[in-house]
């Protein structure tokens, strides 16, 4: 007995290649993902992430801290204030008579050298613009954890659904191998295998659901939520082609890259903190003023003015050079090795990703159609009688693997996407706000 109707429906599915298979779900906007949401936008996700995120409040917190160091750093000593008294044993008492005895008050100031107090605020000011690259280092650090987390439950709730609508084919191939053999065109082996096989993708399934629970909870991790908390189906991931060249990614990331920013001011503050510490040579002024009352004799001011005589600059001011000048070696090595380390790093994914790319293109172009085209006709070749189920099974299993492969290098690709751009950056302030979702490498235009 034939059952048209369901080869049909056999046929219009392993027919119709996966990327077709996409349904077109509503987005939602705003700064939190609704909890009737119907699909999981990337966007809210990192925007909720950065939100919520205690690493990188702390860091905006860091350096608004590190900003109130600069007025202090540039401002004058405080002044001194002194009183005393000279001649009588009580307290502020003058002798009579005697023209040594006094009370008086002296007030004093230390002026530093000139361009002392002006290297001071910048290298506080250098401090707070580390501290802005180290926030901009995390943002984009959790920006890249989140999206790698979100194209990984991608992935495990696609290869869920596709396994889920191919242990369906399954069954219903069961069904049609026992029709088949109730009619005595089928053996009953055919029915059995059909049953083990849909066993076997129950066994699957059961692992994939529970990746995808671990997906999901690493997902809320990031959000600061509760690792069992609800999400909906990730939203359509649509490849975007990367036209940038490797040369062009590593020129953006030397330039862009959060860290290397990093490095590079505290070479600047390094190079300021060498021109300080040579300027400690140079003596710095004082200046105090006196009053005094004395018995039965005008009142005298005084005015004094004092340097400071490095006497043991080759112990002291000489050793403080020598200091900064090794700090700054070594905040200029420290760069050096950040920027190979993100040319190594840019490498790796961007071969990642172009790898991920031409397998996608293979998947779409060839393979998956052409194990559709050969799924239709072994269940032709069946539904006749020409051919054993075996084949069939085969071929829906490669089906099943060929789609879950594609959205395997579809999240791959992505990932890599992601972790490029933590490292090329956006072209945005240092300190953006931290409700702003992050923004995509857009490539130039050809």
């Amino acid at each position: 007995m034939k059952l048209p109707w369901l080869y049909a429906l056999l046929v219009a599915y392993v027919a119709t290649p996966v990327w077709a298979q996409i349904d077109a779900s509503p987005q939602t906007g705003g700064n939190r993902i609704p909890a009737d949401a119907q699909v999981l936008r990337l966007d809210d996700v990192v925007r909720e992430a950065l939100e919520k995120s205690p690493e990188a409040e702390g860091a905006l917190h860091a350096i608004k801290a590190l900003q109130h160091r600069i007025a202090p750093a540039e401002a004058l000593p405080d002044p001194m204030v002194a009183v005393g008294w000279a001649g009588n044993p009580a307290p502020f008492s003058i002798m009579a008579h005697d023209a040594s005895s006094y009370r008086g008050v002296t007030v004093s100031e230390q002026f530093p050298y000139p361009g002392k107090r002006k290297l001071q605020g910048a290298i506080a000011g250098k401090d707070v613009e580390t501290a802005q690259a180290n926030y901009e280092a995390i943002r984009r650090r959790i920006t890249a954890e989140v999206k790698t987390a979100y194209y990984e439950y991608f992935y495990d709730d696609k290869a869920l659904r596709t396994a889920n609508r191919n242990k369906a084919t399954l069954e219903e191939l069961a069904q049609i191998a026992a029709a088949q053999y109730s009619a005595g065109k089928a053996t009953q082996p055919d029915v059995l295998r059909a049953q083990v096989e849909v066993s076997l993708l129950l066994e699957k399934i059961i692992v994939l659901e529970a990746q995808r629970s671990a997906a999901q909870a690493q997902l809320n991790a990031q959000m600061q939520r509760a690792p069992e908390s609800p999400l909906p189906p990730a939203e359509e991931a649509q490849p975007v082609a990367m036209t940038f060249s490797l040369d062009q990614l590593y020129s953006l990331a030397a330039e862009n890259d959060a860290d290397a920013q990093g490095a590079q001011k505290q070479i600047e503050r390094g190079r300021l903190a060498v021109t300080l510490a040579e300027k400690q040579l140079r003596p710095d002024l004082g200046v105090s003023y006196m009053f005094q009352q004395r018995a039965d004799q005008p009142a005298m001011n005084g005015l004094t003015f004092s340097v400071n005589l490095p006497v043991f600059a080759k112990s002291k001011q000489h050793e403080v050079i020598h200091e900064a000048s090794e700090n700054l070696i070594s905040a200029e090595k420290a760069r050096d090795g950040r920027l190979n380390q993100v040319r190594l790093v840019v490498r790796q994914q961007y071969l990642a990703a172009k790898s991920a790319e031409k397998l996608m293109s293979l998947y779409t172009k060839g393979v998956i159609p052409q194990s559709s085209l050969a799924l239709e006709s072994s269940m032709a070749s069946y539904q006749t009688g020409k051919i054993a189920i075996q084949p069939v099974i085969e071929n829906i299993t490669t089906q099943l693997d060929y789609e879950t492969d594609y959205y395997r290098q579809l999240a791959d690709y992505q990932t890599a996407l992601a972790r490029i751009e933590s490292l090329t950056g956006e072209i945005a302030p240092v300190l953006p706000s931290a409700t702003e979702p992050a923004k995509q490498i857009v490539p130039e235009e050809k």
